[in-house]
């Protein structure tokens, strides 16, 4: 299978990874915004956990990684649900981690665990195994963190596509660990980095889009408009019932109308965050 990945180029896959990507569950993540509802005030940054996961699984491929850890980078963000990130903050997850707290009880409860095993692989070794080229704590560089900055970043117009394929040729594998052949590009990501984080994560009208759909998703959840379950499904289909409420569409409405935008505290929202250093 060959794969396209809008800041990497083309890639090629092996036959599991090709039959994950075609289950329901990875489809699914087309529909999920990687931005949570910024794309509520921004239409242009509509990027979605589809894209990261593409571009999580090529990294980890490109560096060196096997196909077990290929897997994992695939199916890392499997468990998101609508919105993203949006979710921690309707149920109270500081840590950013919602996703976390239920993959095992999605992955489970999917396809996945029998295309794991008719390829020979066991559905365990995602909730056990530790992938190094995924996955590192701050400060590290990892995967995951690498894409999300770069994508991100690329998004809402804080990077050029020649300048992520300059920074790509210049990583290099040390102890197990990604990291840049010398100081120069890691300075650069570490500043570009810092610039995510103020100019995307914490710029007041993400932080107020963000934070104003959690209420309303809280208050549909309490009206019984949505469920739980339903926030699985994809960012239109939530929207759709929310719209199909008088109760929810005016809100929805408001948000993307910056209405209430005035006496919203982004500081305080932005207390909210998961601290990000590198």
């Amino acid at each position: 299978m060959i794969l396209h990945d809008a800041l990497y180029g083309k890639f090629e896959t092996v036959p599991v990874i090709e039959a994950l990507i075609e289950s329901a569950p990875i489809q699914r993540l087309k529909g999920i915004h990687q931005g949570g509802a910024i794309f509520l005030v921004d239409p242009s940054i509509a990027h979605t956990r589809y894209e990261h996961s593409i571009g999580v699984l090529y990294l980890v491929q490109q560096m060196g990684g096997g196909i077990e850890e290929q897997i994992a980078a695939l199916l890392h963000d499997v468990s998101h649900t609508a919105f993203s990130h949006v979710a921690d903050y309707v149920f109270n997850r500081r840590g950013e981690d919602y996703h976390e707290h239920i993959f095992e009880d999605v992955v489970q409860s999917s396809v996945i665990p029998a295309i794991l095993l008719e390829y020979g692989y066991r559905t365990e070794d995602l909730f056990h195994k530790q992938y190094p080229l995924l996955e590192q704590p701050y400060p590290y560089l990892c995967a995951d963190r690498i894409d999300y900055t770069l994508r991100d970043s690329h998004a809402a117009g804080l990077m050029e596509l020649n300048e992520i394929r300059w920074f790509i040729n210049e990583l290099t594998i040390t102890d197990g660990r990604i990291t840049c052949k010398d100081q120069v590009p890691m300075d650069w990501f570490r500043e570009r980095f810092k610039a995510l984080n103020k100019e995307y994560f914490r710029k007041p009208g993400h932080l107020f889009a963000n934070h104003r759909l959690a209420e309303l998703l809280e208050h549909a959840l309490y009206w019984n408009i949505i469920r739980e379950q339903d926030l699985m499904g994809s960012d239109d289909e939530v929207l759709d019932t929310l719209r199909g409420h008088n109760l929810t569409n005016g809100a929805l409405s408001a948000i993307k109308r910056f209405s209430g935008f005035g006496s919203f505290n982004a500081e305080e929202a932005s207390a909210r965050l998961k601290i990000r250093a590198l």
